[in-house]
């Protein structure tokens, strides 16, 4: 369990980025002007224009963006994740937690402002989405192999539910500091799978290391384990 998270340094775009999701999830798309975005980030709203077409290109580089990063990470956690489905599934968690922690707003504006994408690039997020509940599916499926594919996947979605309703959360106070809630997070995903299981427990089919990770929650990583992704990453 990581016991820092450092972020890593911004380039003018990335920023560009931030400070357009974080206005978006705000105020809205359409309350938000380019000048607005530029003094964000101290240069002029014509200046943004070097870097982005305009304010949809912003809103789809975000939502497809998130996406991408995503599932490129679940794939990357689950090649490396460690020696046992458990915890693969641990790092998948993990992962997901920092993204429901660190991108709060970008789930804010996944929930609101999908539709407004070019159907095209809706329709990328959408696969890419799809894709990234399945790399989950399998490997709950490998933890509790008695499981049925549909329960696995409902799992999973409810699981992204509950990680991502982090922006829900965001009053003063509301959340305990990021270490502590990050561990919380982890313990109730996996309390939330270690269900998909609990026949199997019963008829003594559940795997022993598997049973043994779900109910402590935080296994090995002791973060939690993303939109589609963002609000579930999963739509």
């Amino acid at each position: 369990m990581s016991s820092t998270h450092v972020p890593a340094a911004t380039s003018r775009r990335e920023q560009i980025l931030k400070e357009a999701a974080r206005l978006f999830a705000e105020r809205g798309f359409h309350g938000v002007g380019v000048d607005e975005i530029g003094a964000a980030v101290g240069i002029s709203g014509p200046g943004l224009y070097r870097h982005f077409a305009g304010k949809d290109a912003m809103l789809a580089e975000l939502l497809v963006g998130i996406s991408e990063r995503l599932l490129e990470g679940g794939r990357i956690r689950a090649a490396s994740g460690g020696d046992s489905p458990a915890a693969v599934l641990d790092a998948l968690i993990e992962g997901h937690i920092d993204f429901a922690l660190d991108d709060r707003p970008l789930i804010t504006v996944h929930d609101r402002e999908l539709d407004r994408l070019r159907e095209a690039d809706r329709k990328r997020v959408r696969r890419l989405q799809r894709e990234y509940v399945e790399l989950w599916v399998q490997v709950v499926r490998e933890v509790y192999p008695a499981s049925t594919e549909a329960d696995a996947r409902a799992s999973v979605h409810a699981v992204f539910g509950l990680l991502n309703s982090t922006p829900h959360l965001s009053r003063p106070g509301a959340l305990p500091g990021r270490t502590e809630m990050a561990a919380l997070l982890h313990r109730l995903a996996r309390g939330a799978f270690a269900t998909v299981g609990a026949d199997e427990g019963a008829s003594g089919r559940v795997d022993e290391g598997a049973s043994g990770r779900a109910g402590g929650g935080v296994g090995g990583p002791g973060r939690p384990s993303a939109p589609s992704g963002t609000s579930g990453q999963s739509r």
